[in-house]
């Protein structure tokens, strides 16, 4: 029988500096590929898209990546660091993951933003740009170790994007690829954390995205999500901008297929509007916009260091709006910002009536440790939750669809629907619709008649005069495969057999060798024997 040799230390402090250290060694070896965990995360698009990296990378490797938590070895624990509850949310987990006995690897910007805290004592930590080391840091979670792996990655001295985009992942819906185009912003808002733990603007190269779109599309994705903390300030970093990547990506989007446009600031798409607009004239680019404008008095903006003003952003509004007719903006108001007076949040109130946002996020002000804002005098939240509640009425008070009730429109269905009863699609506006739920319509591109509207949502009713459409190139992965690896990479099965014939070549050469030995000895004895 072979022996498991006891192994070095993958990391040790000597080789890294104290944050990317390895501490507290409790056993030495495990059997790499036999173990299950769970991965949960929260908050934007980016990170999950880097939880379906992590997720992919260590499927790849052999480990099984489960849905029941209770279940799984090592829980692998996707933080964000935005808003108060989403932060008391994933300490709970840590909570529960060792009150469960369960080895626990934390990842995302929490740990990133503040590595010292007493909460993360002993944890194993992912940072945010180390998610391709994510086997190598579960595996000594296995081992006992506790490992830090917080490093920044750099081109040539600069700050890059983060971990390749062409590594192995698990997309959490087989027909949407989420592509983070680059990492950090170049603002320095008050109240934002989330500056702390993504840094400065990193930029990955246009050949590097469109070499991952393309090959999504390969694998049956047929819509894409661009994601960043700032889509409009892509490539300022490396001398690029984000038309020049759009516009090389449009052209390898297949007919049918769908792009989404992420979060942008004012600031960094205003140089841009007039392409912006054209690209999103083109069928195959979602007419939808997620300009977070937080407040609509300048006073409050520039408390914030916002870096725009209220005109800027409805010159943003009215630009895209003129030139690309039924075009959905989003937008984000903070409510209770420490400086903001009544007359300050009725301009916010005045800005909100006048556009009529089809889709508004609205937040109370949380005060983050460690940025400027929380230093700053509190509004009392009585008044704060007040404010939220005036502006959700205002919200509440307009239906952005029922004009559209009657209209026939092509949507692309992409997912099932919270009720399990519908399927969800969008239309080229990214306004959501329902469409009954019958067999063959994921992924397919369907014509509907609109017959009933909500304040979010609109209802369709299938064309008997149109037959669904596939935009897809190929079959889409089952859920759950990995995607992104080569085709000469092994799977799991394969790997098991190949290291099954190992061992059977292992014991064949031993043996070998020890009837050599054996041959060998017989013939020195044979020859002693005769020398006597």
């Amino acid at each position: 029988m072979p022996r498991v040799r006891k192994r070095k230390a993958a990391l040790t402090k000597e080789q890294r500096p104290e944050e990317n250290g390895v501490h507290k060694v409790e056993c030495d070896s495990i059997i790499p590929g036999t173990q299950k965990v769970y991965l949960k995360t929260w908050g934007c698009a980016h990170n999950s898209s880097d939880s379906e990296y992590m997720a992919g990378q260590l499927a790849a490797y052999g480990y099984n990546i489960v849905d029941e938590k209770l279940a799984a070895d090592v829980w692998v624990l996707n933080s964000c660091t935005v808003k108060n509850p989403a932060e008391d949310h994933f300490r709970n987990e840590i909570k529960a993951g060792r009150e469960a006995g369960k080895k626990v690897v934390v990842a995302g910007c929490v740990p990133q933003g503040a590595p010292r805290s007493e909460f993360l004592q002993g944890l194993s930590v992912i940072g945010v740009q180390q998610i391709d080391r994510v086997v190598e840091v579960v595996e000594e979670a296995l081992k006992g170790n506790s490992v830090r792996l917080l490093g920044k990655k750099k081109v040539e001295g600069k700050k890059a994007g983060g971990a390749s985009l062409l590594l192995p992942k698990v997309r959490r819906n087989p027909l949407i690829e989420i592509i983070s185009i680059n990492t950090g912003c170049l603002n320095q808002c008050s109240y934002c954390k989330t500056k702390h733990a993504r840094g400065e603007l990193g930029s990955y190269p246009i050949e590097e995205i469109v070499t991952r779109a393309q090959q999504s599309f390969s694998e049956g994705v047929c819509e894409i999500w661009l994601t960043s903390e700032d889509t409009g300030a892509y490539g300022r970093d490396i001398g690029v901008t984000l038309p020049e990547l759009l516009w090389q990506l449009v052209e390898v989007i297949p007919e049918g297929c769908r792009l989404r446009l992420g979060m942008t600031n004012p600031p960094y798409i205003l140089d841009h509007l007039e392409e912006i607009a054209k690209i999103m004239q083109d069928h195959r680019v979602y007419a939808f916009l997620h300009v977070p404008v937080q407040s609509g008095s300048d006073g409050v903006l520039g408390e914030m260091k916002r870096e725009y003003t209220v005109a800027e952003f409805c010159r943003v509004v009215d630009t895209l709006r003129d030139r690309v007719p039924g075009i959905t903006i989003a937008t984000d108001i903070i409510c209770g910002f420490p400086t903001e007076t009544e007359e300050d949040f009725q301009e916010t109130l005045n800005l909100c009536a006048k556009y009529k946002f089809p889709s508004l996020f609205i937040n109370q002000f949380y005060p983050r440790p460690g940025t400027p804002a929380a230093k700053m005098q509190r509004i009392p939240t009585k008044e704060v939750k007040n404010r939220s509640r005036r502006l959700t009425d205002i919200f509440q008070s307009y239906r952005p669809y029922d004009h559209k009730l009657g209209e026939r429109q092509e949507v692309l269905v992409t997912e099932e629907a919270h009720d399990r009863s519908h399927w969800v699609a969008h239309n080229k506006f990214y306004e959501q619709v329902l469409v009954p739920k019958e067999e063959n319509l994921l992924g397919k591109i369907v014509e509907v008649e609109i017959i009933e509207t909500g304040k979010h949502y609109m209802k369709g009713r299938l064309s008997q005069t149109h037959t669904p459409s596939s935009p897809s190139l190929s079959t889409p992965l089952p859920q759950g495969e990995v995607s992104g690896l080569p085709p000469t990479a092994l799977t799991k099965t394969q790997t098991k057999e190949d290291f099954a014939k190992q061992e059977r070549y292992i014991i064949l050469s031993f043996v070998l060798l020890i009837s050599a030995l054996l041959a060998k000895l017989a013939w020195v004895c044979l020859t002693m024997l005769n020398q006597i």
